[in-house]
Parts: structure tokens; C-alpha cells; sequence
């Protein structure tokens, strides 16, 4: 059933252009990956890498950006920087339109989504600029002296800082491009192919750390018992919905009278899905990027990836930027007048009171909903140090990392699923639908 669904999709014209289209655009981002910055000599390079690779030990600063970057920072790749500053410049934005109302204002204007768009984009040259800086730390620090063919150090950097910017300017079109004539989210399905990309070293990792007996085959095997759990969680999350009934009454619209009738407003347990998760994990890795550069130990030591501190601070993001971002996309007070407009009404709630009565019902599920989806982003870390995991193996096959990937790929299921909809097909899972919990 599943099967003969899927391969309908590849029957509409339409969806079939637009799959293969983000397919294409995501294989340019993985080459892109491989090509490393002008100066660097590629065999030296694998060298490097490879004694890395064989290295035991916990997971260290260039190890993290990979996370994001599919493997590109310690290939010194083009796209070293993968699509973080966009991610980081998009946060910087959403905060000035909560703080600045003359902001606010002016997005809502004709036009105001590509003026915001643009400030974004000014945003990330900017981000990428102060970013660019961990070129020098990462030359430096981590073992890539000989693999620079520049005399000029100075140069090289000076090269390096162009072209890794560029790269983030790239990915950053690429991801609008995806969106606007692909499918699922660009800039996600960026991240998430990079985090992809990145299990199989992982899993790798996990089994020699196996057959040198430094972790237990029964740690590891409660560990994928874990992951198992982990993703049903997240399912259920992503998918659970608080129903408001709203009642409509008679109407009259040109010659013609609508009867009563009666709907409900779909309230998700999290409504901003994997977005509180990406904008933590691009605020710690700027103050990542500040540790580095400061080379300040207790600094680096704090937002070490698995301390207590760095868990802490995480959590308190993702709970923090999960209210800021259901402020700015789901406001109670356009949802209460288009309510009024159409002439529905709240059963049990007078209309003057229907504000705040959304606002109530938002608060109280986005507060237990974000705190849940913190608890899920640090679980594995804490697993990683109870049972001895590879560091590696725990940060790709995390709960970050799990939330990204299912909540990206539930989104792209579900656009898939309004294309096959909207040419009368059935949906590539059971009942033609992606299954909702209702609370």
C-alpha cells in the first residue's frame, strides 16, 4: 500500500520535478563537501584526517561544527561553515522583531517579507565574517599546518575568509531555492543530509570503540534500545495536537446562507517544531566560536559539548527560543479576530475573553512541550557519559540530532502528502495522512 503511494508520487508531474530537483541541489552540497578551500593540499589533508580518525578521546571543537556541517569543517571544504550563520542571523532577526515594534511594523508593510529576507541576508554576511575567524583557530589548533601549499599565511586566510563566506551565501540560496521549487524545507533538509551524512562514521566509531573493549556490547545495545524509544517520542511529539472547537453561526454571504456548522484550530504540542533545536545549537556554537577565539579554558570548558554547564544552557534555550518563536509565528490575537470575523465563537468562552483564552491554552502546551523537547536534546548526552559511548556516536545519534531528522522528515512527508492531495492521490502513509495525536 505504503509502496504503490510512494511510487504515485513519482507519477505527478509536478512533484516528481520538484523531488528530483532537491535531490540535485542536495548531491551539489555533499560534492561541495569533498572540495576543500584553494591551498590545501587533498593528500595531506586524508592524512590528517585519517590519524585523527584513529585518535580516541572525547569530542573536541572541530567535531561539533562537523555535526552541522556534514563533515565539511574538518575537510576544510567550501562549505565549511555549512548553513549555521543563516541559522544564526534568522535568530538575530526574529528577536528585533519581538523587541523592536518599528521593525515589526515595517515587515508588515507591502513587501515587508522580502525587506526581511534581505536584512537576513545582510545578517548573515555579517555572522559569517566574525565566524570566518575559526578558519585561523582551526589552521592553528588543530593539527592542519602542513597541509597549507600558501606560503603567505596571511594570504591563505585572507583566501580562506572569501570563499568559506561565499560557500554560506551559496547554501543559503541553495536552501531558498529547495523551498520555493523543491521540496520540505532548504535550509533543514541542509542541516539534516549533513547529520545523515555523518552516521555512518558514527556507527563506525561505536564498533571499534567495541572490539577495543572500551565500551560494553550490552551499554551499546541499551543505548540502541534507547534510540528506538527516543524516536517514537519524538513521533508522538511532533505530532500531538491540543483541538479547539470553534462554532460558527448562520451567515449570509452574496445571495446565499451558510448553515451552523462547527470546526476546530489544530494547536501542535510544539508548534515550532525542530526550530528551537537548530537556533540553540547555532547560539552554543557561537559561543563555541567565542571560546575558541578567546582561548580562555574555563571559558571552553563551560561550553564544552557534554558538561554539565553546556546541558544546562542548551536546555534552557530550547525552552526559551521555543516561547519566542510560537510568539512570532502563532499570535492569539490575529487567531481571536479572524475568529470574530467569520462570526465563530469558543464554546464556554465569552468573545471578549477568546485572547485570552488562546493565549492561556498556548502558554500551557508550549511550556511542557518545550521542556520535553529539551529533555529529549540532552538525554543522550547524559547516556553518552553514564555508558562510556564514543562522543562522536553520541552527538550524531543524539537527541539533537534525532529531532532534526525526524521533524525534518515528517515536514517533507507532510508537503508531499498536499501535493498527492491536491491531485487526488492517495498518501504515502496508511489512510492517505501523516497521523495526529490529539490531547
Amino acid at each position: 500500500m505504503a509502496g504503490n503511494s510512494l511510487m504515485s508520487a513519482f507519477k505527478i508531474q509536478e512533484l516528481r520535478s520538484r523531488i528530483a530537483y532537491t535531490i540535485m541541489m542536495l548531491l551539489v552540497f555533499r560534492l561541495g563537501v569533498a572540495i576543500p578551500l584553494p591551498g590545501i593540499d587533498l593528500s595531506a589533508l586524508l592524512n590528517v584526517l585519517s590519524s585523527k580518525g584513529s585518535a580516541e578521546g572525547g569530542l573536541g571543537f572541530g567535531d561539533y561544527f562537523d555535526f552541522f556541517a556534514g563533515g565539511g569543517f574538518s575537510r576544510l571544504s567550501i562549505f565549511m561553515l555549512g548553513v549555521m550563520p543563516y541559522i544564526s542571523a534568522s535568530i538575530i532577526m526574529q528577536l528585533l522583531l519581538i523587541i523592536s515594534p518599528r521593525l515589526k511594523r515595517i515587515i508588515e508593510e507591502d513587501g515587508g517579507r522580502k525587506k526581511m529576507q534581505k536584512y537576513t541576508r545582510y545578517g548573515t554576511l555579517a555572522v559569517c565574517v566574525v565566524q570566518s575567524f575559526v578558519i585561523v583557530q582551526t589552521i592553528n589548533g588543530y593539527g592542519y599546518d602542513d597541509v597549507v601549499t600558501i606560503a603567505n599565511p596571511y594570504v591563505f586566510y585572507g583566501i580562506a575568509f572569501v570563499v568559506a563566506t561565499v560557500g554560506t551565501l551559496f547554501l543559503m540560496w541553495m536552501g531558498e531555492q529547495i523551498t520555493q521549487k523543491g521540496i520540505g524545507n532548504g535550509v533543514s533538509l541542509i542541516i539534516f543530509v549533513g547529520i545523515v551524512a555523518r552516521i555512518p562514521d558514527g556507527l563506525k566509531q561505536l564498533f571499534r570503540s567495541i572490539a577495543n573493549d572500551q565500551t560494553s556490547a550490552v551499554y551499546a545495545l541499551l543505548v540502541g534500545i534507547l534510540f528506538v524509544i527516543v524516536v517514537g517520542l519524538v513521533v508522538y511529539e511532533q505530532q500531538g495536537k491540543r483541538k479547539i472547537q470553534v462554532n460558527y453561526a448562520k451567515r449570509v454571504v452574496g445571495r446565499k446562507m451558510y448553515g451552523a456548522q462547527s470546526s476546530y484550530i489544530p494547536l501542535k504540542i510544539n508548534p515550532s517544531g525542530v526550530i528551537p533545536v537548530i537556533f540553540a545549537s547555532s547560539v552554543m556554537q557561537f559561543l563555541l566560536i567565542v571560546a575558541g577565539a578567546t582561548g580562555w579554558d574555563w571559558f571552553q570548558r563551560v561550553f564544552q559539548w557534554g558538561s554539565v554547564p553546556y546541558m544546562i544552557i542548551e536546555f534552557t534555550f530550547i525552552v526559551m527560543f521555543g516561547f519566542v518563536y510560537t510568539q512570532a509565528t502563532l499570535n492569539p490575537v490575529e487567531i481571536a479576530k479572524n475568529i470574530r470575523e467569520n462570526g465563530g465563537s469558543i464554546p464556554g468562552v465569552r468573545t471578549e475573553h477568546t485572547e485570552e483564552y488562546l493565549r492561556k491554552v498556548i502558554n500551557r502546551i508550549v511550556l511542557p512541550g518545550s521542556m520535553f523537547l529539551g529533555f529529549i536534546a540532552i538525554t543522550p548526552t547524559i547516556v553518552w557519559k553514564v555508558f562510556n559511548i564514543p562522543a562522536a556516536t553520541a552527538l550524531i545519534m543524539g537527541g539533537t540530532s534525532l529531532i532534526i531528522i525526524v521533524g525534518v522528515a515528517l515536514d517533507t512527508v507532510a508537503q508531499i502528502e498536499g501535493h498527492l492531495k491536491m491531485h487526488h492521490q492517495d498518501g504515502i502513509v496508511k489512510g492517505g495522512r501523516i497521523r495526529s495525536r490529539n490531547l
